[in-house]
C-alpha cells in the first residue's frame, strides 16, 4: 500500500498550516492538522518517495564501479565535511535554527515531515487551548513514529514544552523560540522552500541518509537496542510485545502501516475523529495522555532523547505527577501511559533506577497496584479476596503490569540480598499484594495471565526470605493446603506454568520466571516442595512409556530438559531435581538417564553419587521413596536411559563360537581407535569428581596418583 505524489506531505502544506498560525485561524488549522491525522494515521514514515529516489541512488552507487585510479577520498570534500559538522551540531542539541538555515548544504537534512515538527513545537510554545490543541498533540504523536523526524523534538526546548504540557511539574516552561525574529516561522518558509536544491544537494554527494532523529544509536532500519536487563532479556517478560509504539521497523521502501497493538483494541492509538467533532469539551487529562504518548515515542526511538530526559530530571517530575494523582478524588486518564514512560527511562537508564529506588519508588509503585487492583487490607499482610468482586478491568490490569515491570527494573538485584528490617516490611507488604495478583480473575483471560506472568516475575526478584507470607495466609474451605499450610498462591502458579506449556508460545519468556520461583520455593519451603512433587511427580506406576511422551506436567517438563535454550532447559531440570530432594537415582527414575545426563553432567553426577545439595544450603529431610508396587514389579525391565519399559531384544552374540566372538571385539576395538585417531570421535571416562574428561587426562592422572603412592612409600621406607 503506497501512497501517490498527490497524497504525500507538501511545501504547501506546511506553508498553508503556518499561514492559519499567522492569521490566528484556528478552525483553519484544526483542519489542516486533521487531515493530516487522518492521512497518516497508520504511519511509519512519511516521505515515502524521497525514500524511493535515496535507495534508487543508493543502488546505484553501490552497482558502479569506477575505472579512475585515484586515490581521492569522498570524506574529505567540503560538501562532507559540512554534513559531518551538521550533524554534530544535531547530537550536541545545538539550537535547531542552525540547521533549518536556507543553506544548501545544510537544507539536504531537514525534511517536509522535520519542518512540520518544527512548526508544531513552536507553536506549541504559545500555549494554544481546546481542540486545536489536541489536533496539533495528535499530529506530533504520529509523527515521533519516525527516527528521521524525530531531529526537531530531542531539543532541550523540545522535551520541556512537551514536559510542561505534560503536567511534569518540576519542567520549567520554556521560552518562545524566538530567537530574536519578528516571524519565528520565516526561517523555516526559507528553508522548505529550497528543498528541491537541497535534494540535488544530496544526489551529488552519494544521497547519503542522515539520522535525523540526533540520536546517538544506528540508522532507523536497525532494530532498537535495549539495555540489558534480567527481566527484559531473559525473564523478559512482557516482552515489549504488548508496546504499541509500533514494531521493529526492517529495511524496505514499501509503505508499512501500524500494526494495531493491544491498546490500539481499546482505542488508544485509534484516532476517532468523528466522536471528537462530537465533543464540546476537551479534558486536560486527555492531552497530558496525549504527551505522554509522544514522550514515549521519542524516548523509545533516540538514545539522544533518553539522555536528555536524564539530564532533565523527567524521572523526578514523573514521580511527583503520580503522587499528586494519587491525591486527587478522579482516576486520570493517562497513567498507563506515564508509567510506561517510567518504564523506558528505568529500562534504557541504568542510572534512573538506582535514583527511583532511592526516592522511593517501590512504595509508590506498590500503591499503583492496590489502586489499580482495588486492594483491601485485613492483616499486616493478607489482602481481602472477594469471590463475589467483579474481575479486574482490562485498563487497570495494564497499568498494573506497567507498575509490576517498573518495580522489577528497581528490584531485581535484591534477590541474593539479605534486607534490612525496613525493607524487609516493605517486600513481605509488595509480596501480599503479589499474591493478590496471582489470584484475582480478569474481564480477559490473556489479561489474567499476563498479570500473573509478571507477578511471578516479580517474586522471583524479591528475597526468599520475604515470601513467606504467600504460604501464610488463612485456609479457607475450598484453600489447596500441605500440612496445613495454604497453597492456594502456589496452586495458581502452577496452574499458569500448565498453561504456558500447553500454548508453547515465547516459552523461554513465559516459563522461566516461574520455574525459577517455585525451584527456590520448594528448597527453601519443605510443604512446598511435598505439594509440587505430589501434583507433578507423583508416585510412579506405569513405565510403559518414555517420561517424555505424554501429556502430564511431568512429561512435560522432561521435554523441555531437552529444549536447545540451555537456559529454559536447565531450569526445568533443576526443578525437577529439587523435586527428587537433588537424589540422582530418584531423578533418573522420573526423566530417564538420557534427558538427565546434562544437568548431572553440568554437576559432576554422572558417576550417580548422590548431590551434596550444600550448593544452595539445603538440608533435606531422610524419608525415603518407596516405589509403588506396580513399579516394583517391573523395575527389572526399565532401560534405564530411556526410563521406558522395552521389549526384551535377541542376543546378538547366540550361535557365535569364541573365537568368533573375539573376533568381533577386536574388530570393534579397531574401529573405536581408527575414530579416536581421526578426531571424529574422543573417548571420556569419570574424575573423581564425577564429571568427564578424556581418557588420556585420566590415564596421566592415574599415572601421577601411581608415582606419588610409590614416592611417598620410598619416604616412609627411609624413614624407617
Amino acid at each position: 500500500m503506497a501512497r501517490s505524489g498527490e497524497d504525500t506531505l507538501t511545501v504547501m502544506n506546511i506553508e498553508r498550516i503556518i499561514e492559519c498560525i499567522r492569521e490566528d485561524d484556528q478552525k483553519g488549522l484544526r483542519a489542516e492538522l486533521q487531515q493530516f491525522n487522518r492521512e497518516y494515521a497508520q504511519c511509519f514514515f512519511y516521505d515515502l518517495e524521497e525514500r524511493e529516489r535515496r535507495k534508487f541512488r543508493k543502488n546505484k552507487v553501490r552497482d558502479y564501479v569506477s575505472d579512475s585510479d585515484s586515490d581521492y577520498d569522498e570524506s574529505s570534500s567540503p560538501e562532507v565535511i559540512l554534513r559531518q559538522v551538521t550533524l554534530t551540531l544535531i547530537k550536541t542539541n545545538t539550537h535547531l535554527n542552525l540547521i533549518l538555515k536556507p543553506v544548501s548544504a545544510f537544507v539536504s537534512f531537514v525534511s517536509i515531515p522535520q519542518a512540520l515538527a518544527t512548526v508544531l513545537i513552536r507553536f506549541l510554545q504559545t500555549e494554544p487551548q481546546g481542540r486545536v490543541l489536541k489536533a496539533c498533540l495528535r499530529s506530533l504523536r504520529i509523527l515521533s513514529r519516525d527516527k528521521k523526524v524525530l531531529g526537531p523534538l530531542i531539543t532541550d526546548r523540545a522535551l520541556l514544552t512537551l514536559a510542561h504540557l505534560g503536567g511534569i511539574s518540576n519542567a520549567p516552561v520554556p521560552k518562545e523560540d524566538t530567537d530574536g525574529d519578528a516571524d519565528p516561522y520565516n526561517d523555516i518558509i526559507e528553508a522548505i522552500s529550497e528543498s528541491k536544491l537541497g535534494r540535488a544537494d544530496e544526489d551529488d554527494h552519494g544521497g547519503e541518509e542522515d539520522d535525523g532523529s540526533g540520536a546517538v544509536c544506528s540508522d532507523v532500519n536497525d532494530p532498537v537496542v535495549w539495555v540489558q536487563s534480567n527481566w527484559c532479556g531473559d525473564r523478559k517478560a512482557s516482552t515489549f510485545s504488548n508496546m504499541s509504539l509500533g514494531p521493529s521497523r526492517r529495511r524496505s521502501s514499501v509503505f508499512k502501516a501500524l500494526t494495531p497493538g493491544k491498546r490500539d483494541s481499546r482505542g488508544s492509538l485509534g484516532e476517532g475523529e468523528e466522536e471528537e467533532e462530537k465533543e464540546e469539551k476537551v479534558d486536560d487529562e486527555v492531552d497530558r495522555k496525549e504527551v505522554m504518548k509522544i514522550f514515549c515515542n521519542i524516548v523509545y526511538n533516540s538514545a539522544w532523547a533518553q539522555e536528555r530526559a536524564s539530564e532533565l530530571s523527567l524521572l523526578c517530575g514523573l514521580t511527583e505527577k503520580l503522587n499528586k494523582e494519587f491525591q486527587s478524588t478522579s482516576s486520570p486518564c493517562g497513567q498507563f501511559y506515564t508509567l510506561r514512560l517510567m518504564f523506558l527511562l528505568t529500562a534504557l537508564r541504568p542510572e534512573l533506577r538506582a535514583q527511583l529506588k532511592q526516592e522511593g519508588g517501590v512504595p509508590l509503585l506498590t500503591t499503583v497496584l492496590e489502586k489499580s487492583l482495588s486492594v483491601q487490607w485485613k492483616e499486616e499482610y493478607e489482602v481481602v479476596l472477594d469471590p463475589t468482586a467483579p474481575p479486574i478491568s482490562v485498563e487497570d490490569s495494564q497499568q498494573a503490569q506497567e507498575a509490576l515491570k517498573i518495580l522489577f527494573n528497581i528490584t531485581h538485584s535484591t534477590h541474593t540480598q539479605e534486607p534490612e528490617e525496613g525493607d524487609a516490611s516493605l517486600y513481605r507488604h509488595l509480596a501480599a499484594v503479589l499474591r493478590h495478583c496471582l489470584m484475582v480473575s480478569c474481564e480477559e483471560e490473556e489479561a489474567a495471565d499476563e498479570l500473573k506472568g509478571h507477578a511471578a516475575n516479580m517474586l522471583s526478584a524479591l528475597p526468599l526470605s520475604c515470601l513467606d507470607v504467600l504460604v501464610s495466609v488463612p485456609l479457607a474451605p475450598d484453600s489447596h493446603q500441605m500440612n496445613g499450610a495454604n497453597m492456594d498462591c502456589v496452586h495458581n502458579l502452577l496452574m499458569y506454568m500448565e498453561r504456558k506449556l500447553e500454548q508453547g508460545e515465547k516459552v523461554k519468556e513465559r516459563l522461566t520466571p516461574v520455574l525459577n520461583l517455585l525451584t527456590e520455593c520448594s528448597r527453601a519451603h519443605r510443604d512446598t516442595r511435598h505439594y509440587l512433587r505430589q501434583q507433578i511427580l507423583p508416585p510412579l506406576r506405569d513405565a510403559s512409556t518414555k517420561p517424555e511422551e505424554g501429556n502430564t506436567l511431568r512429561n512435560r517438563l522432561v521435554r523441555l530438559m531437552t529444549h536447545l535454550d540451555t537456559e529454559l532447559k536447565h531450569c526445568a531440570a533443576d526443578l525437577l531435581f529439587v523435586l527428587c530432594k537433588e537424589n540422582v537415582r530418584r531423578f533418573v527414575k522420573y526423566s530417564g538417564y538420557g534427558n538427565a545426563a546434562g544437568l548431572l553432567a553440568t554437576r559432576g553426577l554422572l558417576g550417580g553419587q548422590r548431590s551434596k545439595a550444600t550448593s544452595s544450603g539445603t538440608q533435606y529431610s531422610s524419608d525415603s521413596d518407596s516405589d509403588t508396587e506396580e513399579y516394583r514389579q517391573i523395575k527389572d525391565r526399565v532401560n534405564p536411559v530411556t526410563g521406558q519399559v522395552e521389549e526384551e531384544q535377541p542376543d546378538p552374540m547366540e550361535g557365535m563360537t569364541e573365537e568368533e566372538k573375539e573376533e568381533e571385539a577386536h574388530r570393534l576395538i579397531s574401529l573405536f581407535n581408527k575414530l579416536s585417531k581421526d578426531n571424529m570421535i574422543q573417548p571420556m571416562g569419570l574424575n573423581e569428581e564425577g564429571q568427564l574428561v578424556p581418557l588420556s587426562e585420566l590415564r596421566n592422572l592415574s599415572v601421577e596418583q601411581k608415582k606419588s603412592e610409590e614416592e611417598h612409600d620410598d619416604d616412609l621406607e627411609n624413614v624407617e
